[in-house]
């Protein structure tokens, strides 16, 4: 019923940028906070930024300064600028949002969505 499809990951060396995309499709009626957390093997699955319907933004410390979060609300679309990649930026990048999804003509259900996940490698 809603797929967040991600889009954007790949390698790059070390101080290089990318930029993620995360859009969502489906019977939507909102869309609340949207954001990206990443796993790195081994490691639990972590926040790296979010962003509110409004536009406020929260990130995680590693990233401050680095990463830029935004979104287009009409596009129901979310993005990652990532600048002065680091190795230790390397992870899959899943898109995450709570979406308030319209499930027949009178009712709805708000529910967390995952996409599929997206590679990121640095090399140093």
């Amino acid at each position: 019923q809603v797929q967040l499809v991600e889009s954007g990951g790949g390698s790059v060396q070390a101080g290089g940028s990318l930029r993620l995309s995360c859009t969502a499709s489906g019977n939507t009626v909102s869309i609340n906070d949207m954001g990206w957390y990443r796993q790195a093997p081994g490691k639990q699955r972590e926040l790296v930024a979010a962003i509110s319907s409004g536009g406020s933004t929260n990130y995680g410390d590693s990233v401050k300064g680095r990463f830029t979060i935004s979104r287009d609300n009409a596009k129901n679309t979310v993005y990652l600028q990532m600048n002065d990649l680091k190795p230790e930026d390397t992870a899959v990048y899943y898109c995450n949002a709570d979406i308030l999804l319209r499930t027949s003509y009178y009712t709805t259900r708000a529910s967390n969505y995952w996409g599929q996940g997206t590679q990121v490698t640095v090399s140093s």
